[in-house]
């Protein structure tokens, strides 16, 4: 006789997923539609206007850009050769060169094994995105960057403000990061996944305050921009993910999870 297969458990229920369902069932689909709409815009809504807030003390000089000059300073503090070659080669992974290599192969590998159009698609629209408000940004603002006595060679010309290493890390590393997390059910690997393209944003975006290449709030507002950018995005995806079970409960039965 053949031993009977291993019956493996099926994975949880999403907790996610089963809010949405009973937002569902309690209201309506339509209703649940707008539920992650606004629980995706509301934090992009509030991250814009951190932005501004951001971009009005550069504008006038006061405010959180007061602690532009200190963390220059600060850094100046903390270099030597060696650790200035460090940081260097690892801001350059971030850079227009090493950050689409990086990403290019993250994303081809996941299409391979996922058989999916998904990870290019949504890593395109985020990147295409971010290399927008990066090029928009600096056009409009024209901040000029620390001086050249302050920075740590090779030298870059372009304006300041925001910084588009930062700000194309953050949006980058977390769409991957949130690509990976849809196919990942240990709440462990989920986290060491987030956490681990927080420190990646974090290290790019301080690599560029301690190389002298920009301000401390060149930094900030490409985090919140980002961010809000990331969120938009997601959302976008979550209400095209959507969309077929809520077809399906407006017609009174839900579909089947998939696995």
């Amino acid at each position: 006789m053949t031993p009977d297969p291993v019956q493996r458990p099926a994975p949880a229920e999403n907790p996610l997923r089963r809010l949405l369902h009973a937002i569902t069932r309690a209201t309506s689909p339509h209703v649940t539609l707008l539920v992650i709409l606004a629980a995706g815009l509301v934090p992009a809504l509030a991250l814009t206007l951190v932005s501004a807030e951001v971009y009005d003390s550069v504008t006038d000089a006061d405010g959180i850009a007061g602690l532009d000059r200190p963390a220059l300073d600060q850094a100046l503090q903390l270099r030597n050769p060696e650790l200035d070659a460090a940081v260097t080669g690892f801001t350059n992974l971030a850079g227009t060169v090493g950050m689409p290599i990086i990403a290019g192969l993250v994303v081809l590998l996941m299409c391979l094994r996922w058989r999916s159009w998904t990870p290019l698609i949504l890593t395109a629209a985020a990147a295409g995105g971010s290399l927008l408000m990066t090029v928009t940004g600096k056009a409009l603002i024209g901040r000029t960057r620390p001086a050249l006595a302050d920075a740590v060679p090779p030298y870059e010309s372009s304006a300041s403000f925001p910084s588009g290493h930062t700000l194309n890390s953050i949006v980058i590393a977390g769409i991957l990061a949130y690509l990976v997390i849809l196919h990942v059910h240990n709440r462990r690997a989920k986290a060491a996944v987030v956490l681990a393209a927080a420190a990646f944003t974090f290290a790019v975006g301080m690599s560029r305050v301690y190389l002298g290449h920009h301000w401390l709030t060149d930094v900030l507002v490409a985090w919140t921009l980002g961010a809000a950018w990331l969120a938009v995005v997601i959302t976008a995806h979550q209400l095209l993910r959507r969309l077929p079970e809520h077809r399906a409960a407006a017609q009174g039965s839900l579909p089947r999870r998939r696995p």
